[in-house]
């Protein structure tokens, strides 16, 4: 499958190569070994990859008595590999490196060395038992890769005709019609309950088997399952309950994620590192509450008031509807034709979350919850800032909208009150594109281009 990161490695190879090791940090299946070796493959003379997830203790030899001699660290390397290497044409993958802290500790020597290019994957690359006994390098730069964001799964499906007209459209501020609009939206939501994990996309393409795409889901979240138990030690059980009640959580109006719905002596403190593993794991996108939507919306955010989303909305519709251990062809229908009934909210906010998460937005939400002053009573779903700040008008608040039907108190007040800090008000809809009073309506498709 084509992927956007491909372009950030090749930009990588031709200028920072030499100095730096670059590591493809993200959650497990999201494709970080699929993409490491299509590069290395199309890109070098050879390549070599280091499986840590199945390398023995041979090839852990290797690293242990022989990184002080590297001559020698190469040529075993090499002969165990079969692969011959060339000086600045041979590229030496880390796959799984977190399993090994012990090659990513030699990072540093090996890029000093200067002889090949390194390139590291790795999921749960801050979990403190891999990073245990070693010095992270500071030649290492890190990048993050997601699931398919929606023009990539526009890729994988062929519908790669479609992505030119609708970022016109966005950058004209003009409908793109009844027609395309239609067509795109029927794009965008199988979009929706496919999700971005590759495996599940690929499933999609290869069968049309809403179930089959289900159960490649399902085995992913029994995949999470078995990594909190096995990484998340001695706080487990708030990692699985935190787990467990996203989807209820995201089902209410109210979305702010409220411990005691697990327990109610549970206090936030207690469950800090339980919700941050979650979001380390690339498990779970948390956003937060900005008291003040001002340029550096990170010096104003409260972190104890936040939302967490599943970090691909494929997952979270199998992580919800699980009643009886798989989703049925008949409910994914009804979720492709809009026609469950059921609050929709819930995934449709996730999904902008996962795109503006994907297009590089750290995620901030207004919240204030007066009691005394409904004037000042209103939330505001997300909060980017503009790529380039200005002496001004630098947040776009987003009203996130899933019905046909809805208002809009909380955009106006919101407006009202901080109308000279902000840039464009925007709503995302499932709607064609409009402006009126300046809010821009933007179909829920566009969400990533913002």
């Amino acid at each position: 499958m084509k992927r956007k990161i491909y372009e950030k490695l090749l930009d990588w190879k031709k200028n920072d190569a030499k100095r730096t090791a670059l590591l493809i940090d993200g959650a497990r299946r999201v494709g970080k070994s699929y993409i490491a070796e299509e590069f290395a493959k199309s890109e070098y003379k050879s390549h070599i990859i280091i499986d840590f997830n199945r390398a023995g203790s041979d090839i852990k030899d290797i690293f242990e008595r022989h990184l002080n001699d590297l001559d020698t660290f190469f040529t075993y390397l090499s002969a165990y590999y079969g692969v011959r290497l060339y000086e600045r044409e041979s590229l030496i993958i880390f796959d799984e490196v977190q399993m090994f802290p012990k090659a990513r500790g030699a990072v540093k020597y090996l890029v000093s060395d200067g002889r090949y290019d390194y390139l590291e994957t790795g999921s749960l690359m801050s979990i403190k038992a891999n990073v245990g006994g070693i010095v992270i390098p500071s030649e290492e730069r890190h990048i993050k890769m997601y699931p398919l964001d929606f023009e990539e799964f526009m890729w994988a499906t062929k519908n790669e005709a479609l992505m030119p007209i609708i970022s016109n459209c966005f950058s004209e501020r003009k409908p793109l019609g009844q027609a395309m609009h239609r067509k795109v939206m029927d794009v965008f939501r199988q979009y929706l309950i496919v999700g971005g994990m590759p495996q599940a996309v690929n499933e999609y393409i290869n069968s049309k088997d809403f179930e089959k795409v289900d159960q490649v889901k399902r085995d992913i979240l029994t995949l999470y399952r078995a990594d909190i138990v096995k990484y998340a030690k001695s706080y487990e059980r708030k990692v699985e309950s935190i787990f467990d009640e996203i989807p209820s959580q995201l089902q209410k109006h109210e979305k702010k994620f409220n411990l005691a719905s697990i327990s109610k002596e549970a206090r936030f403190r207690e469950y800090e590192d339980a919700m941050f593993w979650l979001s380390d794991a690339m498990i779970a996108n948390i956003c937060y509450n900005s008291t003040a939507p001002n340029i550096g919306l990170k010096l104003n955010m409260h972190r104890m008031t936040l939302k967490c989303y599943m970090a691909d909305t494929g997952l979270l519709i199998s992580h919800a509807f699980d009643e009886n251990s798989i989703v049925s062809e008949e409910l994914y229908k009804k979720l492709l034709f809009g026609t469950l009934e059921i609050n929709e909210g819930m995934i449709t906010e996730n999904i902008v979350a996962q795109m503006l998460r994907a297009a590089g937005h750290d995620l901030y939400f207004y919240s204030n919850s007066n009691r005394e002053d409904a004037s000042e009573r209103m939330e505001i779903d997300f909060l980017v800032s503009k790529s380039r700040a200005t002496s001004s008008h630098n947040v776009s608040p987003i009203e996130v909208k899933s019905g046909k039907k809805y208002a809009l108190a909380s955009m106006r007040k919101f407006i009202k009150k901080f109308g000279k800090q902000l840039h464009t008000p925007y709503v995302l809809h499932s709607s064609d594109l409009r402006v009126s009073d300046d809010i821009v309506y933007l179909p829920l498709y566009m969400a990533g281009l913002l």
